[in-house]
């Protein structure tokens, strides 16, 4: 007969923000914290990128799950499947149940393969991969590699996802490297984007553009990918200006990195911590204090949440000493009194040897964190950072607790 079992925090989620969250609220001196994870590796996800355009390894974005979770927490390995917020229970995917005082939501999104039809079924093979699939990272640079000459298609959908700026700097870093074998010019490369410019913020858009023409990138602004054809090795782009009268085309490829559409877990969003005007069924919270808008014991962070910023790494390391100095507000029954600004970091390669630092914040502007550094240009330095930097700067210092 399934169990039943209390504690008095809950955090649903053992990716970046949960374990982060978790060893701050265990350095915080709470002492009954659980984890509700089934997954028995943990993912360093931004190395991903590298590994598909050839510029790390794979084994370096994995370790064990049990290595990053903390010390003294609880881990419930096994898969949440229901939260009701009234009764304050988590429903596991074996049937126990799991009654919280105190619950902080992260499990993370889902990407939704099925919204572009005819992917799912062709990654790996008939010149489609992604980064956005951990095993299909090094296919991606297999493909890269095979390439050398004819059309390739980088794609990006609507909505929000994992890391913005991932589908261009796959883009980047495949460009940089046929430029030098010698075969850019033979080979017709397309970024289709949704939106209107190359980045939300003119700043680091007016560099990127530079980087775009470098290349010769053709790209399709206001142009989604809503369909493929593997058998034909086509894509069939939605031209996305006007409300969509533009129409469709059909381009055939040799290599086509695609990005599906994300969304919240489907559990997520048939609760009713769901924000309830949002289709893709992010968690409501308010985007300052991070606490649900209609459940003052809940809050959420990291790509669930429905929080205007933009789903990175970054973001989680400003939110969660956010989510848990609002958190032991809320136990003392005081108001939430830290606020979150908006802060995400974009880490753009724009070349094998060089990245673009993009920081900004709600407003949509520069909000750089290294002094007497010009991170709207492209730098060595930022490269250095981007592989070495901050890998060891989330295994050693985030997911303890101390960054």
């Amino acid at each position: 007969m399934p169990s039943r079992v209390h504690h008095r925090i809950v955090v649903i989620g053992g990716g970046t923000a949960g374990i982060t969250t978790a060893a701050r609220l265990r350095r915080a001196g709470q002492a009954d914290v659980a984890v509700v994870e089934p997954a028995t590796e943990h993912n360093y996800q931004p190395l991903w990128t590298l590994v598909g355009g050839g510029r790390a390894p794979l084994a370096e974005s994995i370790r064990p799950e049990a290595s990053v979770m903390p010390k003294g927490v609880t881990w419930i390995r096994q898969a949440a499947r229901h939260i009701d917020p009234t009764a304050r229970i988590v429903e596991l995917a074996d049937g126990t149940t799991v009654s919280y005082d105190f619950l902080v939501v992260c499990p993370g999104l889902q990407r939704d393969w099925d919204r572009l039809p005819g992917a799912g079924e062709a990654l790996g093979r008939d010149g489609v991969s992604t980064n956005y699939e951990r095993e299909l990272a090094p296919r991606t640079w297999e493909m890269i590699q095979a390439t050398t000459k004819g059309t390739a298609v980088f794609t990006m959908p609507a909505g929000a996802i994992k890391c913005g700026g991932a589908p261009q700097k796959i883009v980047y870093l495949a460009a940089d490297y046929w430029r030098q074998a010698g075969v850019l010019d033979d080979i017709h490369v397309i970024f289709a984007t949704p939106a209107p410019t190359i980045f939300g913020v003119p700043e680091f858009a007016a560099t990127l553009e530079r980087v775009v023409d470098r290349y010769g990138i053709d790209v399709r602004y206001e142009h989604e990918a809503i369909e493929l054809h593997p058998g034909r090795r086509e894509v069939v782009l939605a031209d996305r200006r006007a409300g969509g009268a533009g129409g469709k085309e059909t381009i055939a490829y040799d290599f086509v990195h695609v990005v599906p559409p994300q969304s919240a877990p489907d559990w997520i969003k048939a609760t009713m911590l769901a924000d309830p005007t949002d289709p893709a069924g992010y968690v409501e919270v308010d985007k300052n204090t991070l606490q649900h808008a209609r459940y003052p014991n809940v809050f959420a962070l990291g790509d669930v949440a429905n929080s205007p910023n933009s789903k990175t790494g970054a973001a989680v390391r400003k939110q969660a000493p956010v989510v848990v100095r609002n958190l032991l507000d809320v136990m003392a029954d005081r108001a939430p009194s830290a606020s979150y600004d908006g802060y995400s970091s974009c880490p753009i390669t724009t070349a094998r040897r060089r990245m673009l630092l993009c920081e900004f914040d709600y407003s949509m502007t520069p909000s750089p964190t290294i002094p007497l550094i010009d991170t709207t240009k492209e730098r060595y330095s930022m490269w250095l950072l981007k592989r070495y930097g901050l890998p060891f700067l989330y295994w050693n210092l985030m997911l303890r607790g101390w960054a």
